[in-house]
């Protein structure tokens, strides 16, 4: 059986981002909620454009990172509201690139 490295490094990467975006919404200083969302849709929006067969894996690993820190630090589980920017970003770029006209 042979591994889809394109997939693995595409998963790494989405994770590391998912993670970066959460380490920056976690500092003191920070508190522009806005630019987190919108990071996190245009996140997830790249990664289900470059893959859209499975855009649920993408909205979990870009966007579960924020809530997951929330709910073991605080254990406020209002926060898994962010896991919709994640899937309606890349079921976004999804639909973008299945739509997309063949020439």
């Amino acid at each position: 059986m042979r591994a889809d490295y394109k997939f693995i490094a595409y998963l790494v990467l989405s994770v590391l981002a998912g993670v970066l975006i959460a380490w920056m919404d976690s500092r003191p200083g920070w508190d522009d909620t806005g630019i987190t969302a919108g990071t996190i849709v245009l996140v997830s929006a790249l990664f289900g454009y470059l893959r859209p067969s499975r855009p649920w894996i993408w909205a979990l690993t870009v966007s579960s990172w924020i809530p997951l820190h929330a709910i073991l630090s605080t254990s406020d589980f209002r926060m898994l509201v962010i896991m919709l920017f994640g899937f309606a970003g890349s079921y976004l770029g999804a639909a973008v690139k299945n739509n997309k006209p063949a020439n």
